[in-house]
């Protein structure tokens, strides 16, 4: 009886590496999960839902990876960004423990605060992911942002400039704002088609017909949530109109630059 040879070669040869590579992941989408702990993560390991992190409310604070980086995760779902659309396949979700927008005591709508130390870690988190994944400042986005007639999360109370001084998201220029502000003031806003066209080139998903119909607010309305969070009312004015062209320049002037 002849014996087995064993197998002396393995099926792929790993000891060549191409120059020519980079990540497949461009985007890092922030979500707050809208549910205590506990059923956060219940949802996320049992449901037809997840994300890659998830971020705990307890003290001292968790970071809980939940889906390799290497796996695609389902956390959002219909989504676009620029030229981009369904971003799960391209991006790292992370969902943060924090209930969302529920009625307090007095039976008004409130949003819960984010701690200190759940924004600290996810600055941790961001930075390393950012730097092993080259993901630019831009594409670190919220939830709404990629999904605004869906979803609202982060939320108003997400510090977005917190992050974009660390380097994790892109900011305005608040002395160029007032500036533009004063002149929308004199010589009035621009047409609503110019504001969609450049809400367009910044990535949101928006049709620039030139109407304010429902759609369109929600997605001003996103953008004001996320630059302009003390008033998201979905309504163009000179602040909202100044943040945008400002935006639009800084990037003019990063590709300039590139």
């Amino acid at each position: 009886m002849l014996g087995v040879v064993a197998c002396t070669h393995t099926v792929v040869d790993d000891v060549y590496s191409a120059r020519g590579q980079d990540s497949r992941i461009k985007y890092i989408i922030i979500h707050y999960t809208g549910e205590n702990q506990e059923d956060s993560l219940r949802i996320l390991t049992e449901q037809q839902v997840s994300a890659h992190y998830l971020i705990t409310d307890e003290s001292p604070v968790r970071v809980l990876q939940l889906v390799p980086e290497s796996q695609r995760a389902w956390h959002s779902g219909e989504s676009y960004w620029g030229k981009d659309s369904q971003l799960n396949g391209i991006s790292i979700g992370i969902e943060i423990v924090n209930s969302g927008q529920r009625k307090n005591a007095m039976g008004d709508e409130a949003w819960q605060p984010y701690s200190s130390e759940q924004i600290e870690r996810l600055i941790l988190l961001l930075k390393d992911i950012q730097q092993r994944h080259q993901i630019t400042p831009e594409h670190i986005l919220g939830h709404s942002d990629v999904a605004p007639l869906r979803k609202i999360d982060p939320g108003p109370n997400f510090p977005w400039q917190w992050l974009a001084q660390e380097g994790l998201g892109r900011w305005y220029d608040e002395d160029r704002v007032v500036q533009l502000m004063q002149y929308y003031q004199q010589k009035g806003l621009p047409s609503a088609e110019k504001v969609q066209q450049n809400l367009r080139k910044l990535g949101y998903f928006i049709e620039p017909h030139g109407k304010w119909d429902s759609d369109n607010r929600q997605v001003l309305q996103v953008f004001q949530m996320h630059y302009r969070p003390l008033r998201y009312d979905g309504v163009l004015d000179a602040q909202t109109a100044a943040i945008i062209e400002d935006l639009i320049q800084t990037d003019k002037k990063s590709l300039f630059n590139n």
